[in-house]
């Protein structure tokens, strides 16, 4: 008998995410197949990855910026915290997530902008935001993206302010000399192996903060 209960907790899914997560699926493999190395994966993160980016959070501290929204699942944790989505901007370059982002999160603003120019177009001032929450696929990027990339999201970043990353590596993604010479430093935050691949999740944050 017990092992029947489990059987039947596990497939007791409501049928709204079962179809939420075959949608992300689907997209997520249509992007792949399209740009692999922009998307550097053939399924969208999980949940788990999703409560680990955003566990530092406050969602009556400031505004929020993610970088690489995808299908929305770290956008949903964002939410998910309380954070109010007036609080909250999302940079997705692919059309058709963008598009999608738009229909599940309509009051969330969508920006269809470059990450390393996110503050041309931004709704919050340089300075204004608590944490970005970031997504993109810094593995497949060189290092003059990682520079860009970093000094953009610091230039939007509060003192105090982190930039959340994840990676399928155990090694943070970006370089040392990178860090030494923005000036920051990264620390691991944890890493779920109920991800595909397996991902570790780093904090990246100013020196002296």
């Amino acid at each position: 008998m017990q092992h029947k209960s489990k059987r039947s907790r596990a497939i007791a899914m409501p049928q709204s995410e079962l179809r939420t997560r075959a949608s992300e699926y689907l997209d997520f493999l249509a992007a792949w197949l399209k740009k692999p190395r922009q998307t550097a994966s053939v399924v969208p993160s999980s949940r788990y990855l999703a409560r680990l980016m955003v566990s530092h959070i406050d969602p009556g501290d400031g505004r929020v910026l993610e970088l690489g929204g995808g299908t929305g699942v770290f956008t949903r944790a964002i939410l998910g915290t309380g954070l109010p989505a007036e609080r909250l901007e999302v940079v997705e370059i692919n059309p058709a997530f963008a598009r999608s982002l738009r229909r599940h999160f309509p009051n969330v603003e969508i920006l269809e902008t470059p990450a390393q120019v996110v503050s041309t177009v931004a709704a919050g001032e340089p300075g204004q935001y608590q944490a970005v929450i970031s997504g993109l696929p810094l593995l497949a990027m060189d290092r003059a993206m990682h520079v860009d990339i970093l000094t953009e999201a610091f230039r939007m970043l509060r003192p105090g302010g982190a930039f959340i990353q994840f990676t399928y590596s155990m090694r943070p993604p970006v370089n040392r000399d990178i860090l030494d010479m923005l000036n920051l430093d990264v620390v691991r935050v944890g890493q779920t192996v109920r991800n595909f691949p397996p991902a570790t999740v780093f904090r990246f944050f100013r020196r002296g903060e």
